[in-house]
């Protein structure tokens, strides 16, 4: 694991819409393994490292590994007469999650606040809820303004030997992993397209851009697969800390290609990687497979628990076989040439 380039990628604020932060990070650690990096007109970060074998058809498959950089948070709505502050959130928060918890609102500097904790038994509505960053209302409104991005202060705590915790493991262990498998990645025969796609939480936003002007053939997203834990059993999430990479049969956008997914079982068997079926989510994978004529796509990830939570879990042997898979994956995928050509 390298733990300097885990901090930087989990610490670095990135909600959707306001991902430049995390994307110039990217960029950089991308370019001196792509031959090619840009970002388009809506913020993806597009790595290109083309094939340095001889393709196996009359061109290398054009191959994608896509981590969405955004996580969620909020955006501030109104400041009110006392200098509280109302937000609105961008991307799925829990309300139950976010209270008591700390913030930061990056406006003309960085503020320090708490979404301020429920006065009795009842969750209020998120509309309801208040930032109090104890400061007079003069002061707040020289430093705030309405739109200013708000993210949680949470940062990467490494809770065990082998358990992580942090407040954007969605997605930010996939961009970890995206970075990773191509700083590790060896010769290919197909043009591998690494992206850091934007808007994700936001309903896929990101992604339908990039592989409209890639044109995937093959292509995986990276995010966390659903797991079991306190209030949710085995029956919901079947994917469990510490039992491997999760590699999606199903979920809310995208079925995937059942020969793509006997071509991930059969690296992991071959190379000896642990891996976990997952059901449940929805991926840029989704974008990957239905843009232009399509694509095999499907999502692999280290299993994360509390998604959506600022107290996110990832296991460092999930993380590391996520990337010995994607290295895999992308060493061996001209191998399915003849699924779709």
């Amino acid at each position: 694991m390298n733990q300097k380039l885990l901090k930087l990628v989990c610490n670095t604020p990135g909600i959707p819409g306001f991902e430049d932060p995390i994307q110039e990070i990217v960029e950089e650690i991308l370019r001196p393994v792509c031959d090619e990096v840009r970002r388009d007109r809506m913020g993806n970060v597009i790595g290109q490292k083309k094939a340095t074998k001889p393709p196996v058809g009359e061109r290398p498959l054009r191959v994608v590994l896509a981590a969405h950089a955004d996580e969620i948070g909020m955006m501030v709505k109104h400041l009110d007469g006392n200098g509280f502050i109302r937000f609105e959130p961008v991307g799925g928060l829990n309300a139950q999650a976010i209270i008591s918890q700390r913030v930061i609102i990056h406006g003309r500097e960085p503020v320090n606040g708490v979404i301020v904790p429920t006065n009795g038994d009842k969750l209020p509505a998120m509309k309801d809820m208040l930032i109090d960053v104890a400061l007079p209302r003069d002061k707040v409104c020289e430093l705030v303004e309405v739109g200013d991005v708000i993210t949680f202060a949470q940062e990467l705590v490494r809770l065990n030997d082998k358990v992580y915790m942090g407040r954007n493991f969605d997605d930010r262990i996939g961009t970890y992993c995206l970075l990773e498998a191509m700083n590790h990645l060896g010769d290919t025969s197909v043009d591998v397209y690494a992206v850091s796609t934007v808007q994700e939480e936001k309903g896929v936003r990101g992604m339908p851009v990039a592989a409209f002007a890639i044109e995937p053939d093959v292509g995986l997203a990276i995010d966390g697969s659903l797991t079991w834990g306190a209030h949710i059993g085995k029956h919901e999430n079947i994917c469990a800390l510490g039992e491997g990479t999760g590699i999606y049969l199903m979920d809310g956008l995208t079925i995937a290609d059942r020969r793509l997914l006997r071509f991930l079982f059969d690296l992991c068997e071959k190379h000896k990687i642990p891996y976990q079926r997952n059901i449940g989510g929805g991926t840029d994978a989704s974008a990957i497979q239905r843009t232009g004529v399509g694509a095999l796509a499907t999502t692999i990830g280290a299993p994360t628990r509390y998604m959506h939570s600022t107290v996110q879990l990832a296991h460092s042997d999930d993380i590391v076989a996520t990337i010995k898979l994607l290295v895999a994956f992308l060493e061996n995928s001209h191998h399915l040439e003849k699924l779709v050509r």
